[in-house]
């Protein structure tokens, strides 16, 4: 078995330039692994916690005097790694030890011992996967929200995914280009536009939701795409960002307005169908299991999707299943803990015929571990962003994932 002999660890930056962990597993004295956990701006409650205390010192401090219990295991066996990481915290969101530790190890020693047994990562975490499935790119170009500040539009991510697309390069090419396209657009009615993005490379500009979803569209049709079938839209919602619990209402303090749960669910009703989106995520915020399962059996043609409704949590998948709450479901492994947490939970969205959606985060890294996550777990789509070198290494990665061979395709989004 490949063998963990060594574990380093450091405190890093990410993409928002905030410290975080990195931590190194190395197998047989010599196969290095290294992931660095990745944080995020719009955080569900029921996520794992990050760091013990919100410290990152403290955190790798606290792992500094345990991390030899994990010295002899078995770097493939996620499992095993888990069992042990819960041995030492075994509370639900891993605040003894601090999520991100969770995360970077259980990824970092999956990493080394891929290199050790001389197989692609996402063969070492799902053996029994002889053909790959690549996944459409859905990538923001236009944010707003927590992603980009003040003046933007109140919902968080305006997005794109080009189903039409034969191969990954293409899809990541034509994602890129109207991208572009959309940065025009934008020119011609701010002339005060000063290139601004988002934390996830999404262009800022100054305008509401409605003006934003219409010039994706705009840029869509100038690239010679139909949105309604070639190159689809999604909107990232979050929800629960703008959901004001005492008054039950949706604050929509950009644009001045308010909506009742009614007005809410009507609202994400309209700009699926006025738009033909192919996903929505938290339309809702995240206890409203009731109204994303009346918003899923109406519009079976997009994926309604549970972020934050589902936390990469198995326990909140079984109960969105029970009551037929999404259709799609993301999938961030540092929402669940380790790894092996997260696998259970795509497991258990592919099962109840969940679509899962493998996603970055806005905190991020220039690691590339979820391009293989995404093909483990038979993802239809990967979230990631499409500028920024962050963002463009976990879309590269599933370039040179292509040329492995054994490869089927793009994924099948039937029904939608």
């Amino acid at each position: 078995m490949p063998e963990i002999t060594s574990i380093k660890d450091r405190l890093v930056f990410n993409s928002r330039g905030d410290k975080t962990i990195e931590i190194d597993v190395i197998t047989d004295n010599r196969y290095l692994g290294r992931a660095c956990a990745p944080s995020g701006a719009s955080v569900g409650m029921f996520e794992a916690q990050s760091f013990v205390n919100n410290d990152p010192a403290v955190t790798l401090s606290n792992f500094r005097n345990i991390k030899n219990k994990f010295i002899g295991l078995d770097s493939s066996n996620l499992q095993g790694l888990h069992n042990a990481i819960k041995e030492v915290d075994k509370t639900d969101n891993y605040s003894k030890i601090g999520g991100s530790i969770a995360y970077a190890l259980s990824i970092a020693s999956i990493d080394s011992a891929s290199r050790s047994m001389d197989i692609p990562f996402y063969k070492v975490l799902n053996p029994k996967l002889n053909s790959v499935v690549l996944p459409y790119p859905l990538g923001n170009i236009l944010g707003g929200g927590a992603h980009a500040g003040p003046g933007t539009p109140d919902l968080q991510e305006f997005l794109i995914t080009p189903v039409v697309s034969k191969s990954i390069e293409e899809a990541i090419s034509l994602n890129s280009k109207i991208h572009k396209e959309l940065k025009k657009n934008i020119e011609k009615i701010d002339h005060k536009f000063t290139y601004g993005k988002g934390d996830e490379g999404g262009w800022a500009p100054n305008i509401i939701n409605d003006k934003a979803i219409e010039l994706v569209e705009k840029a869509i049709i100038q690239c010679g795409y139909d949105p309604k079938s070639e190159v689809r839209m999604g909107i990232d919602f979050a929800s629960s960002s703008l959901w004001d619990e005492k008054n039950r209402i949706y604050t929509y303090s950009r644009e001045g307005i308010t909506r009742t749960p009614e007005e809410q669910l009507e609202y994400a009703a309209n700009l699926i169908s006025n738009y033909h989106l192919i996903y929505a995520e938290d339309p809702l915020h995240e206890e409203d299991f009731d109204n994303m399962a009346i918003l899923t059996k109406e519009h079976p043609r997009c994926l309604v999707t549970g972020d934050d409704l589902l936390v990469t949590n198995k326990k909140r998948v079984k109960i969105a299943a029970s009551k037929n709450a999404c259709s799609g479901a993301i999938l961030k492994v540092n929402q669940a803990g380790t790894l092996y947490d997260a696998i259970n939970f795509a497991n258990e969205c592919n099962s109840d015929n969940i679509k899962v959606i493998t996603s970055h985060r806005s905190g991020e890294s220039v690691d590339n571990h979820i391009s293989h996550i995404a093909i483990a777990t038979t993802s239809v789509m990967i979230k990631t962003g499409v500028v920024g070198g962050e963002r463009i290494s976990k879309l590269n990665e599933l370039i040179r994932i292509s040329e492995y061979g054994l490869i089927e395709g793009m994924a099948k989004l039937s029904n939608v």
